[in-house]
């Protein structure tokens, strides 16, 4: 018998919390300069010393940057908020029944809105007492997952009762993330009204110093890129982009090579950015506005940005399998 004076205590349940990297509340220079104070003062997306950091990120940064990187927000925000976050939400609500009552599903941003740490509290005031830290990166960075996953065991440390705590590998070559990338961009080539003589696979960038260092990114990246090739059964041109500074960042330039390829002989394109689970500002307005500007200036005649997976069946299917088997163990299998 529970004695009178136990504290109410929720029944067990398991919790998986989506984890993309983050937005602004708002398309407004005030809104970004906040993102951005948080984003970039993170020592695993800028590895520089302290000291010598905050005084330029504080300085000439963020007296600039917000009001240009406002502008840019604006032309991609939905009505529903910035499509990162909206997709975001989208996922997690429609897996909210995909592994049973006893699992709930949520969502958060490692900068911004919703926190790692309020989402992680509220799984484990609805008893959650085994969560699923899921970063939505299919290739692995330090400053992508490995910054989450920071952030989620920063707030654990300060929970008295902490739950049982996984976290999902990188994904890059798994054959349900493969298949859906496949299935999405033949759907999309196959609704354009040219036949592209060229597919760029734009991941986001990395300076190069990360490669040294030991990070698998460039590794991942070139082998969901031949992965993808192969499925698709044709030739894949890799580039990187969204460089941030005068370091050197891996190569070769998204930027750079929609502006070479018309000088080729390659006036038809089509851009595809597999290393984002939802469209955001860099596919939306650097990809789709700013790289379609680009190689048309080129001379080139025809482009089509192709959308990331976002919340389509292709990627809730593939979300459901590699979910399901960091579950096992935790879910009974129907």
């Amino acid at each position: 018998m529970t004695p009178a004076d136990h504290p109410s205590i929720a029944r067990p349940r398991i919790g998986v919390l989506l984890v993309n990297l983050g937005t602004p509340d708002a398309p407004d220079a005030r809104s970004v300069r906040r993102y951005l104070a948080e984003f970039l003062s993170d020592p695993r997306v800028v590895e520089l010393p302290k000291l010598l950091w905050q005084p330029i990120l504080r300085g000439p940064i963020l007296m600039t940057r917000p009001k240009k990187s406002a502008h840019a927000y604006a032309q991609v925000w939905r009505p529903d908020g910035s499509p990162l976050a909206a997709i975001t939400r989208a996922q997690a609500e429609r897996l909210r029944d995909a592994f049973g009552p006893e699992v709930m599903v949520d969502w958060a941003m490692r900068y911004g809105t919703p926190a790692i740490p309020e989402r992680l509290a509220a799984l484990k005031a609805a008893g959650c007492e085994r969560i699923l830290l899921a970063p939505l990166y299919p290739q692995y960075c330090a400053a992508t997952t490995a910054t989450a996953n920071d952030r989620a065991f920063a707030a654990l440390a300060a929970m008295r009762w902490q739950p049982a705590i996984r976290t999902l590998p990188p994904y890059y070559d798994d054959p349900a993330y493969i298949e859906a990338l496949r299935r999405s961009v033949e759907e999309e080539l196959a609704a354009l009204d040219f036949a592209p003589e060229a597919l760029i696979v734009s991941f986001h960038g990395m300076p190069s110093r990360t490669r040294a260092l030991g990070d698998p990114y460039h590794c991942h990246c070139l082998k969901t890129a031949r992965l993808l090739g192969e499925a698709l059964g044709r030739e894949v041109t890799v580039t990187f982009q969204s460089r941030f500074g005068r370091a050197k960042w891996l190569e070769p330039a998204t930027d750079a090579m929609l502006a070479g390829l018309p000088a080729k002989g390659i006036d038809r394109v089509a851009i595809v950015a597999p290393g984002f689970a939802a469209d955001c500002i860099e596919t939306l307005e650097e990809l789709a506005i700013r790289g379609r500007e680009t190689f048309l200036r080129a001379g080139g005649r025809d482009f089509a940005y192709l959308p990331c997976l976002n919340d389509s069946a292709a990627c809730l299917e593939m979300l459901r399998t590699i979910l399901r088997t960091e579950l096992e163990g935790w879910i009974t299998r129907s």
